[in-house]
């Protein structure tokens, strides 16, 4: 059972990551290239699609390694949860606030006002994406170790 809930665990962070890098080092940067009206517009439906499948996949990437844990009492299983399980929260507390100014229908796309806040949620994007990233690195260490004799 414990190996089922670390490779859940492991698979769904990542696919997380993997979604996080890309939107980081490929979407957000092309959006932008585009000119911030259009990037801000384009912002909206992306945001939208991308919010169901991220959430979800944090969730289960969480709850899957709490369960690791509890079951092996491994630390890194708890350390990992805590860090995959922070982007809820971050995105929550600290990008909602930019996420709803960029969906704001008042908003001029084409602004300075835009611009900034498209720049600035790269960056809280990026504490996301660093995040699961340390958080996928732990669950493969601590895997290996499983295979170790």
């Amino acid at each position: 059972m414990i190996l089922a809930l670390e490779f859940v665990a492991l698979f769904s962070t990542a696919l997380f990551v993997g979604a996080a890098l890309y939107i980081n080092l490929v979407e957000h940067p092309a959006r932008m290239e585009c000119g911030t009206a259009l990037a801000a517009t384009e912002f909206g439906p992306s945001y939208r699609r991308a919010t169901r499948m991220q959430a979800s996949l944090a969730i289960v990437a969480c709850l899957s390694a709490f369960s690791s844990w509890w079951m092996s009492r491994e630390l890194a299983w708890l350390v990992g949860t805590i860090l995959v399980g922070s982007v809820v929260p971050f995105t929550l507390i600290i990008m909602m606030p930019t996420n709803t100014r960029l969906i704001d229908p008042a908003l001029n796309p084409g602004s300075e006002t835009a611009r900034q806040l498209l720049v600035r949620w790269a960056r809280l994007h990026a504490v996301r994406t660093i995040c699961s990233l340390t958080a996928l690195l732990i669950f493969l260490v601590a895997a290996i170790a499983h295979l170790q004799p």
